[in-house]
């Protein structure tokens, strides 16, 4: 009887033939089912399918194959009681030693737009999470592999321990498995449990279970005293601030991770070259321009002294002439599509500067979570950007050209500022910046006061507030600023008092008939 065996049942064939020819120099006999035995056939490859091995055919369209006692015997036997391999010698059942298994493409499948649900069931594995957590289950004897990546790692201790591997591998490997089979029971669930009886989406799962895995380990979190991790969701989100890639510079903080996602979500919004600067997780200059230097350099200038230590994202790729002005001020992260060489020489000059990279990509999760004690709060992304047509203009000054296309970049603007949000633009940029206040009035307050320490005139300028105005004090403060446009919700039971001042001073106003807080 052959001692060493080798299982392989594979979804993802990638590196399949390389790593079945090498088990078979390390002295393994193959057993293999399906496509997976179809293919290592197809290259010469010697193997015993399952049936052959099991002496039962496969059954109701391929849906019983490895469900068998001699299969799961040689993977559950534990080498350190006598009684199982006494058990597994009085029935002629050798042990297998290793296991080479992924899962039916569940996720693949339910994530195409025509995807039915009997696509979807058939889909589900049933047979191979079973072999997985029996092998892991019993990793002191087996060593289980799911992930193609790991094929090399397999063989390479196959060669330095004589055709075995260590039991810190196998632990690890094992580990791997149980998060492999926990996502996609998980990625199961969370599709079945979003059907209404009639097979119906529902806007959310009853059971909704999450899946990350850790991309880095953190110094420290928002404090020094506070330790931190990140974790990047295996749902892969294309454009989504995980897949960065760092160029250059000192590694990620808990803190510049949370304020690059601020400002690169922010900039991701806008479709004209843009460039947001953020700090402490608000925007403190945004602004759209022909060039991504033009874009910075009106960013900047909203509030030079909060731009100090900021993150600076851009949705076009960097030049050279804009690398050379952001080196003017100090810079924690740079966030953009891409960089020119010509710029990516200049930065390295200053080599803390952290420089990321992400294909631009408007992606979004299903959904937003924030977690409190004790539970989980969920909503949908707040994706929404309104046009023109979707505006109500209800004074009797109406808004230009002009202003309606800076109404329109204020609003975006105000939707990635903490709540409660003022803020005011002309001619595609910030030009003060109130956020984060308990009083819509302060907030006004304080944008006006920020305006005038950047030395920008808020004369002609138009304002967006991200919820409505409560009462007419607010919109006083703006008008008395400069502001001769205002967009917002709508929806006080205070309107018609809001929409009489703004026709008592002659300004227009629109209502956009949805709010942006953001906590």
């Amino acid at each position: 009887m052959t001692t060493k065996y080798a299982l392989i049942s594979v979804s993802d064939k990638t590196g399949l033939t390389q790593l079945a020819r090498q088990l078979i120099q390390y002295g393994f006999t193959l057993l293999s089912t399906g496509g997976t035995a179809k293919l290592l056939l197809e290259v010469d490859l010697p193997i015993l399918e399952v049936s052959q091995y099991t002496d039962f055919p496969e059954m109701l369209d391929g849906r019983v194959k490895t469900l068998h006692p001699k299969i799961h015997a040689g993977i559950l036997a534990r080498p350190d009681l006598a009684e199982h391999q006494e058990t597994l010698r009085a029935r002629s059942i050798p042990n297998i030693d290793v296991v080479v298994v992924n899962l039916y493409p569940f996720k693949q499948t339910i994530s195409k737009p025509d995807c039915t649900l009997e696509d979807a069931i058939e889909n589900i594995d049933i047979g191979g999470p079973t072999m997985v957590r029996a092998a892991a289950k019993n990793y002191q004897k087996v060593t289980i592999v799911t992930d193609p990546k790991d094929y090399s790692l397999l063989c390479q201790e196959l060669e330095a321990n004589q055709g075995s591997t260590s039991l810190a591998t196998r632990f690890m490997l094992a580990q791997k498995a149980f998060t492999h089979t926990a996502s996609y029971d998980s990625a199961i669930s969370n599709y079945l449990t979003a059907l209404d009886a009639n097979y119906c989406r529902k806007d959310f799962p009853d059971s909704l279970n999450l899946n990350f895995s850790v991309a880095q380990h953190l110094r420290y979190g928002e404090n020094p005293h506070q330790k931190a991790a990140f974790y990047r969701d295996e749902i892969t989100v294309p454009g989504s601030l995980a897949n960065y890639r760092q160029l250059q510079g000192k590694e990620l903080s808990y803190n510049n991770i949370a304020d690059t996602d601020a400002a690169w979500e922010c900039v991701k919004t806008f479709d004209q070259a843009a460039c947001v600067i953020v700090k402490h997780a608000n925007p403190c200059g945004i602004a759209v321009a022909e060039t991504t230097l033009q874009a910075y350099l009106l960013a900047f200038s909203t509030d030079p002294v909060s731009a100090f230590g900021g993150i600076i994202a851009f949705n076009r790729t960097i030049d050279g002439v804009t690398a050379e002005a952001i080196l003017k001020q100090f810079v924690e992260v740079i966030i953009a599509p891409d960089i020119s060489p010509e710029a990516q020489q200049l930065l390295a000059q200053k080599n803390n500067i952290r420089v990321l990279i992400i294909p631009l990509q408007t992606g979004y999760h299903n959904y937003d979570l924030k977690k409190v004690g004790g539970g989980l709060l969920v909503q949908t992304p707040d994706i929404l950007n309104i046009t023109t047509s979707d505006l109500r203009i209800v004074t009797q000054v109406k808004p230009s050209q002009r202003q309606l296309e800076d109404l329109l970049f204020a609003w975006r603007a105000a939707k990635f500022i903490k709540s409660n949000a003022i803020v005011f633009c002309r001619n595609g940029q910030t030009v003060g910046i109130g956020a984060g206040q308990m009083s819509r009035i302060d907030s006004a307050r304080i944008a006006s006061i920020k305006a005038q320490e950047a030395d920008l005139s808020l004369i002609d300028s138009v304002v967006a507030s991200d919820a409505f105005f409560p009462f007419r004090d607010g919109l006083d403060v703006v008008i008395n600023s400069g502001a001769t446009a205002i967009i917002q919700p709508g929806g006080s039971i205070r309107d018609d008092e809001v929409i009489a001042a703004a026709d008592e001073q002659g300004v227009a106003m629109v209502f956009t008939g949805v709010r942006h807080f953001r906590h």
